[in-house]
């Protein structure tokens, strides 16, 4: 048996956000984070896109659809 680290990535719109020590352990604050660099994070969808070679893939996905 092998046991791999994985690092853990937040993606929004095909770019790799950082991740403050201090919020890693805290995905509503992490995402309060992000969201001031993106605002329209707020209104995205967090959707776990699993593990890709050593990264755990956590992705904001826009929420597509028509105002009103």
């Amino acid at each position: 048996m092998q046991i791999n680290q994985l690092t853990r990535v937040y993606r929004y719109d095909g770019i790799d956000l950082p991740i403050p020590p201090h919020l890693a352990d805290d995905p509503q604050g992490l995402r309060a984070y992000h969201a001031t660099l993106y605002p329209a994070i707020l209104n995205a969808e967090t959707v776990d896109a699993g593990v890709i070679g050593t990264t755990h893939v956590t992705e904001y996905r826009r929420a597509v659809g028509t105002k009103g």
